[in-house]
C-alpha cells in the first residue's frame, strides 16, 4: 500500500518532535500576586516608655530642719489632707530682713501665678466649648456623609487636645494654690518673733495621687528649695517614644498610634500630641550613634479592668505616618532594584515580562504604584534566580 512508504518518514518526524519536547526547558513554578486598589497605611515601629504627664517636686519654701519623712514611693496622697513633710523653723533667721523680703516676694509671685492659671482655665474652657459645638455639627454632617473623614478626625482631635489643655490648666491651678499657701505660711513664720513659739511648717499635698520618689527621707537641715520628694498620679499617663529623626519628620500631631507590647493581649489606641522640636544623640546597643526625637502620645483607649501601666513602663508604639483609603498597590515582594529603578516581572500568559514601575509609599507588605502597572495585572512575587525576561513560567498552586 502507498501509505507504507510514508511510515518511516512519520516515525522520524515523531522522534524529532519527541526530542525537541524533551529538550525544551520546563516552565519555572512561581508565586503570583495581583495589582489591586485598596487602603494602604505606612507606619513606624519604635520602643518607648510611659510617663506621668503632670509631676510635682515637693520642696520647702524656707530653710529649716526636716523631720523624718514617713512616706515611701507608692503611698497614696490626698490633696489638702496628706502631710508630706514637716519643717522645724530656724528662729535665728526668721527676723532676717532679707528673708522677710524674699518671703513677701514669693507671696506676690504665687498670687500672680494663681491669677495666670485662672485666666488659662477660662481660655481653655471657652476654646473647648467652641470645639465641642464644632464637633456636634460635624457629627450631624457625618451621619449624612457630607463631611470628609479627614475633617471629622480633625474636629475630634481638636476636642481631645483642648480637653487635655483644660486638665493641664486645672492641675496648674492646684499647684498654684498650694504654692500660695506655702508662701503665706513661710511669710507668717518669717514675721514671727524668735521669742515666740513657732509651729512647724507642714507641707500638705497639693494633688491627689501617689508618691513617685522620695529624695530626702532622713531628718536633717535643708535649704529652701531642696527636693524632698516627687509626686504625681499614675492614672495621668502618656507615652514617650524615641524615634529616629528621619522617621520623626513624617509624624504629625494627631496621628493614630497603636500601643503594643504593653502587657495586655490587645493593643491600645493612642494619638500623637507633641513631636519635640529638638533631637538628641543616643548610642544604640550596637554602639552606633543615632539622632533621636521624643514623640509624646496620649492613650485613647482605657486600660482593661485589673490591668494598668505605671510610670516608666516599656511599650512599643506603631505610629501612622501616611494613610490612604484607595491606592493602586503591588506586593512588595514582587519588586526588585535594577540600578536606580524599581522593576517587577509581569506574568504575560505563561511568560515573564520585565517592566519598570514607579513606587511611592511602601509599608513593607505593599507599595503604592504611580505608573507601570494596571489594576488586575498579575506579577511574580519573590521571583527565583531562574526567572528572566521571556522565561517560561507557571503559577504555583497554593
Amino acid at each position: 500500500m502507498s501509505w507504507r512508504k510514508y511510515l518511516p518518514h512519520a516515525i522520524a518526524v515523531g522522534l524529532v518532535l519527541l526530542l525537541i519536547n524533551a529538550l525544551r526547558p520546563e516552565p519555572v513554578a512561581v508565586e503570583v500576586g495581583t495589582v489591586t486598589h485598596g487602603p494602604l497605611t505606612v507606619t513606624v515601629l519604635e520602643e518607648g516608655k510611659t510617663r506621668i504627664r503632670h509631676r510635682y517636686i515637693v520642696s520647702p519654701p524656707v530653710a529649716g530642719y526636716l523631720n523624718r519623712v514617713p512616706l515611701r514611693a507608692g503611698d497614696r496622697i490626698e490633696a489638702g489632707k496628706t502631710v508630706m513633710a514637716t519643717i522645724q523653723p530656724q528662729p535665728a533667721s526668721f527676723l532676717d530682713p532679707r528673708a522677710r523680703a524674699e518671703a513677701e516676694a514669693r507671696v506676690k509671685a504665687a498670687e500672680a501665678t494663681k491669677m495666670q492659671r485662672e485666666t488659662q482655665i477660662d481660655r481653655a474652657t471657652a476654646a473647648l466649648d467652641l470645639a465641642n459645638k464644632e464637633l456636634e455639627r460635624a457629627r450631624e454632617l457625618k451621619k449624612s456623609g457630607a463631611i470628609a473623614t479627614r475633617d471629622w478626625d480633625t474636629a475630634e482631635n481638636q476636642v481631645n487636645i483642648l480637653t487635655r489643655e483644660l486638665h493641664t490648666a486645672e492641675f496648674g491651678l492646684q499647684v498654684a494654690d498650694f504654692e500660695l499657701v506655702q508662701a503665706k505660711a513661710a511669710l507668717t513664720q518669717v514675721q514671727t518673733p524668735s521669742t515666740d513659739a513657732v509651729d512647724p511648717l507642714k507641707i500638705v499635698s497639693p494633688i491627689t495621687g501617689y508618691v513617685l520618689n522620695v529624695y530626702e527621707e532622713s531628718a536633717r537641715m535643708l535649704n529652701a528649695g531642696s527636693q524632698i520628694m516627687e509626686i504625681g498620679d499614675p492614672r495621668d499617663l502618656e507615652s514617650e517614644i524615641e524615634l529616629l529623626s528621619a522617621d520623626a519628620v513624617g509624624v504629625q500631631p494627631g496621628a493614630d498610634v497603636s500601643i503594643e507590647e504593653w502587657g495586655g493581649e490587645v493593643p491600645l489606641r493612642g494619638k500623637v500630641t507633641v513631636v519635640e522640636p529638638g533631637g538628641y544623640t543616643k548610642v544604640s546597643s550596637l554602639g552606633v550613634e543615632e539622632q533621636r526625637v521624643k514623640v509624646r502620645v496620649d492613650f485613647v483607649d482605657p486600660f482593661p479592668p485589673g490591668m494598668a501601666l505605671g510610670d516608666r513602663f516599656r511599650v512599643e508604639a506603631r505610629i501612622v505616618t501616611w494613610h490612604s483609603d484607595n491606592v493602586l498597590q503591588v506586593p512588595t515582594g514582587a519588586l526588585f532594584r535594577r540600578g536606580g529603578d524599581w522593576m517587577t516581572f509581569l506574568l504575560d500568559g505563561h511568560t515573564a515580562r520585565e517592566v519598570k514601575v514607579e513606587i511611592a509609599h511602601n509599608n513593607g507588605i505593599a507599595a503604592e504604584v504611580r505608573s507601570g502597572l494596571n489594576e488586575g495585572q498579575r506579577v511574580i512575587v519573590h521571583p527565583p534566580d531562574a526567572v528572566s525576561e521571556g522565561s517560561a513560567v507557571k503559577a504555583r498552586s497554593r
